[in-house]
């Protein structure tokens, strides 16, 4: 039988933030004060283990740390994450709520955080927060997304239709390389955000106040990180040099960086493929999403893309975010960085965001999108760009004249350049619109 925590675990420091930030109403991220508790398990076991806390005592303390690394004490954290800019005030929150539960003779300070400071924890968890959600939630909903983007290349391989530029006409393409361009995109979103990976994994971890690790262990900071990879499997590291890992948050600037870069990349395919499949009647209509509902009170039958949109807007949120995250790397004064929780906030955010976008994405339009096969051919046959592929045959001013004269009579390129001298056979090869889309490939 699940036990039953009490209503209120945390001490005099946790009710003394909580009346001083009663800024926003939203606590730090969940997923933060979990971490919190896998670094106090893990540093209470190696402080067992190095003779520091008693067996008894640093089991109790795992233990109870590992209730709130499961989650089960996600209402004890009460505190703004609009606080001290350390998170003092939410370490120390965690170390309350552990000791509460540990029982008789745990100290909040003395054990719960022994070998620690808020200075190097709180980093470290916020680092180990966004490391986790990054592997674990947001690549792989990326990885779906590009697949379902590449399956959609493959399907449309063969569909022409007229590309675009200026949002003019411009020479043919297909739609199965326009996909392809998109899923290419969201790979390259996917690298970035691994090429972030191994220094968001570097913890300051073992520096403690100021990054000289006072009043730790020698062997502290490297046990728990070893401890904490093993258990998540996760690649958990030390810093390159503990004073920049205790007075920066760069590599949370950058991998925030990254995630702006996809959100411009899904908003640009968001866009293009609402506006493909504008219409029915007087848009582009070149593809169909899937009708997911009513798109208006008012007007009957309508439908909109709504999951474009909303991709768009949490594009929208997570480059907000990342202005926020910027200013907040911003303000590392000497040995620490004050912005810490302001940084979690937004970085965790849009990691969840995205995560969410891009599967919502993959499943509720992207495996749906049909091709309009005949409405994206007839675009590609119209296009006077094509007249491009007669520039070898009658050069580029001739070549004007002829699309010029076309767009005064309303008839086709094959028709005008017919009746200007260009041989039949050369029509048959310049405006073949397959070999167009594809001038390199032997058809």
């Amino acid at each position: 039988m699940k036990e039953t925590a009490p209503k209120e675990l945390w001490g005099g420091e946790t009710r003394k933030a909580v009346e001083n930030f009663q800024v926003s109403g939203e606590p730090i991220p969940v997923s933060v004060a979990r971490w919190l508790g896998r670094i106090k398990a893990a540093a209470a076991r190696v402080n067992g283990e190095l003779g520091l806390l008693g067996t008894d005592k640093a089991e109790r303390v795992a233990a109870a740390a590992d209730r709130v690394a499961g989650g089960e004490l996600d209402d004890q954290f009460p505190i703004d994450v609009f606080q001290t800019g350390s998170g003092t005030s939410s370490n120390m929150n965690a170390n309350e709520v552990v000791a509460a539960l540990a029982g008789e003779g745990v100290h909040p300070n003395d054990d719960v955080n022994m070998g620690q400071s808020s200075n190097d924890v709180f980093p470290s968890a916020v680092h180990l927060a966004a490391l986790d959600e990054l592997v674990n939630d947001l690549l792989p909903a990326l990885g779906g997304l590009a697949d379902s983007l590449e399956a959609k290349a493959r399907e449309f391989d063969d569909v022409v239709k007229a590309g675009r530029t200026h949002l003019m006409d411009a020479v043919p393409v297909t739609l199965g390389q326009e996909f392809g361009g998109y899923a290419a995109q969201v790979r390259q979103g996917i690298a970035r955000i691994e090429g972030t990976l191994e220094r968001v994994g570097r913890i300051p971890l073992g520096g403690t106040a100021v990054g000289t690790g006072l009043n730790t262990h020698p062997e502290f900071a490297e046990r728990v990180r070893a401890r904490l990879s093993e258990e998540t499997g996760l690649t958990i590291l030390a810093p390159v040099d503990p004073f920049e890992s205790q007075a920066a948050r760069d590599s949370l600037v950058e991998a925030s960086g990254a995630l702006k870069v996809v959100a411009v990349s899904l908003t640009k395919i968001a866009n293009d493929i609402r506006l493909m499949g504008s219409g029915p009647r007087a848009g582009l209509a070149e593809i169909t999403l899937p009708e997911l509902q009513k798109g208006s009170s008012i007007m009957p039958g309508k439908v909109n893309p709504v999951i474009p949109e909303v991709v768009t807007q949490v594009s929208a949120q997570v480059i907000g975010n990342d202005t926020a995250i910027t200013v907040g790397g911003l303000q590392g004064h000497f040995e620490l960085n004050v912005f810490v929780p302001l940084i979690a906030r937004n970085l965790l955010e849009s990691i969840r965001l995205l995560a969410a976008a891009a599967r919502l994405f993959a499943e509720k339009c992207v495996d749906g999108i049909e091709a309009n096969r005949e409405t994206a051919e007839r675009y590609a046959e119209l296009t006077l760009s094509a007249a491009t592929a007669l520039n070898p045959y009658v050069g580029y001013d001739k070549a004007s004249e002829i699309v010029k004269e076309a767009v005064a009579s309303g008839r086709s390129l094959r028709e005008v350049a017919r009746d200007a001298g260009v041989p039949e056979d050369v029509l048959d090869k310049a405006l073949d619109y397959r070999r167009m889309a594809n001038p390199h490939t032997q058809r």
